[in-house]
C-alpha cells in the first residue's frame, strides 16, 4: 500500500510584506534625561544608534496584527488562503499559549496550523526557512510569517548594556508556492556553548547580555554564513541587490557587510532609527527598502539573522 502524495510545487516566494512600528520616539537624548549613565556619543560609536521607537500600550500581538494585515493586503492573498501562521517571537505575552493561533483568529483567518518559533533575532529567518518548507512539502499553501517583538516588556531600561538598544516592533511575509525558487535553501545552526551569552534574568525577568561576547561571535561567524547563503543559492555577493542582518549593532553590520564584499547590495541600516528589534528586525528593514523603492521586483536579497540561543541563519530570497 502506497499512500497519497500531492503534487509539490516547484519553488516558494515572499509575495508581500508589511511592517508596524510603535509611534513614540525615544531619542538617545531621552534616554539620557531618564537618568541611564551614558551619552550620545557613547551610544552612537558603540551600537550606531540615534533613536528607538518603544510600544505603549501596544502588546505584542497588536503589533503583529498590524504587520501582518499589510502583509496580507500587499500580497493580494486574502486572509482565507492561509493555511498556516508562524510567529517568531521572544517576547510572548504568555508561556500558554503561544500567539500564533490568537493572531490568526485576530485576522479572520479560520482553523490554520499555528505555532510559534523562538529562534530570539534569527527567529524570521527561522520562520520563512519554515514556511518554505513547509510549502515545498505540500503541507501548506500559503503562509503567514510574523516577527514581531515587545522588547521593553522584558528589559531594564536602566541598563546601559540592554536600555538603549532594545525597541518594539513587528514584521510580515506571506510564503507562497511559486512556479521557481524564490526563497534559497537556508544555513542554520547555533552554538549552544555560549547560550549564557543573552538571557532572561529569572529572578528579574530582564534580558541580560554580555555584550562582547555576542560582538565577537557574531563578526567572526556571521560573514561565513552570508557567504554560504549565497554558495547555495547560487547567487555570487555581486548579484545581490541588497544585504539585510539583523539590526543588532551597526559596527556589527558593518564588519559582516566588509566580509561579504557585495559592490552591488544597498545595506540595511534600520537600526539607527529603530533600535534592535530582534526578530522584527529583518522584516522591519526589508519591508521599508521596498517601499522607498530602494530593491526591484525579482531581485536576490540576502538575509541573515543571529541572536539569543546563540542561533543564527541565513538565506537569499527574491523580492516581491
Amino acid at each position: 500500500m502506497a499512500l497519497t502524495i500531492a503534487p509539490r510545487p516547484a519553488g516558494t516566494r515572499i509575495a508581500g510584506l508589511g511592517h508596524y512600528q510603535p509611534p513614540t520616539i525615544v531619542t538617545n537624548s531621552d534616554i539620557i534625561a531618564r537618568g541611564v549613565d551614558t551619552n550620545d556619543e557613547w551610544i552612537r560609536s558603540r551600537v550606531g544608534i540615534t533613536e528607538r521607537r518603544f510600544a505603549m500600550d501596544e502588546t505584542m500581538l497588536d503589533m503583529a496584527e498590524v504587520a501582518s494585515s499589510k502583509a496580507l493586503a500587499n500580497s493580494g492573498i486574502g486572509a482565507a488562503d492561509i493555511d498556516l501562521v508562524i510567529l517568531a517571537t521572544c517576547t510572548g505575552q504568555q508561556q500558554v499559549p503561544g500567539g500564533a493561533a490568537t493572531l490568526a483568529a485576530r485576522l479572520g483567518i479560520q482553523t490554520p496550523g499555528a505555532y510559534d518559533v523562538n529562534a530570539a533575532c534569527a527567529g524570521f529567518v527561522y520562520a520563512v526557512a519554515s514556511a518554505s518548507n513547509a510549502v515545498l512539502a505540500g503541507d501548506a499553501h500559503n503562509v503567514l510569517v510574523v516577527g514581531s517583538e515587545k522588547l521593553t516588556d522584558y528589559v531594564d531600561l536602566f541598563d546601559r548594556g540592554t536600555g538603549i538598544i532594545f525597541a518594539d516592533g513587528a514584521g510580515a511575509a506571506v510564503v507562497t508556492a511559486s512556479d521557481k525558487a524564490g526563497i534559497g535553501p537556508v544555513v542554520w545552526g547555533s552554538d549552544g556553548d555560549n547560550a549564557a551569552a543573552i538571557i532572561t534574568d529569572r529572578e528579574s525577568n530582564t534580558l541580560r547580555q554580555e555584550g562582547q561576547t555576542v560582538y565577537r561571535w557574531a563578526t567572526s561567524t556571521m560573514g561565513g554564513v552570508a557567504l554560504e547563503a549565497c554558495k547555495r543559492a547560487g547567487v555570487s555577493p555581486d548579484e545581490l541587490a541588497a544585504f539585510i542582518p539583523h539590526q543588532a549593532n551597526l559596527r556589527i553590520i558593518d564588519l559582516i557587510a566588509k566580509k561579504l564584499d557585495s559592490a552591488s547590495a544597498v545595506i540595511a541600516r534600520d537600526i539607527v532609527t529603530s533600535g534592535n528589534t530582534s526578530s522584527a528586525s529583518i522584516p522591519i528593514a526589508l519591508s521599508k527598502m521596498l517601499e522607498r523603492g530602494e530593491i526591484a521586483s525579482g531581485a536576490p536579497i540576502l538575509l541573515v539573522g543571529f541572536g539569543a540561543g546563540l542561533t543564527y541563519a541565513g538565506q537569499v530570497v527574491l523580492a516581491p
